[in-house]
């Protein structure tokens, strides 16, 4: 089906793309580590906080997408991480590292021609991938406005 087609490549674009705000890329390019555990005056949460749940969130939205036997963290504790900072550079490359990984593998799901993006996922309550791929691509542009936002509080953000 040609909107098939169309509707994948629409889809990964949203996903991935910079159309319409910053991406993952320009969110997180150039933070310096020594801003990424602090809070600014106003807001809610650190760089690394916000950094840690788009992970969760993208990790847990993909993995009851395709895994049946997957149980979502409690809500909304297990969302978020415990810390307010990484605890190295190293910790914050993994967290990049990872959500850099699930969103290819949401992409690579999403085109994937044996992916029906229409079907209810069996194990949900109604879910299609294309609704999962809708939440994903919402919920990451939403927190990446806020991860642009919080640089801009910390004098970080071009």
């Amino acid at each position: 089906m040609p909107n098939q087609a169309i509707l994948r490549k629409q889809l990964v674009s949203l996903l991935s793309s910079k159309e319409a705000h910053a991406d993952f890329e320009a969110a997180i390019k150039d933070l310096p580590a020594s801003l990424r555990g602090q809070t600014p005056k106003g807001a809610e949460h650190s760089p690394w906080e916000l950094l840690e749940h788009l992970r969760i969130a993208q990790w847990d939205i993909l993995e009851f997408s395709v895994n049946p036997k997957h149980k979502s963290p409690d809500w909304p504790e297990g969302y978020w991480p415990e810390t307010q900072a990484p605890a190295s550079e190293a910790e914050w490359d993994r967290s990049v590292t990872s959500f850099r990984e699930d969103l290819k593998r949401m992409c690579d799901l999403v085109t994937a021609e044996a992916t029906d993006l229409f079907a209810k996922i069996p194990h949900g309550e109604g879910q299609t991938i294309l609704r999962e791929a809708l939440l994903t691509a919402d919920h990451n542009a939403y927190h990446l406005g806020e991860m642009v936002l919080l640089r801009r509080l910390l004098g970080a953000w071009h």
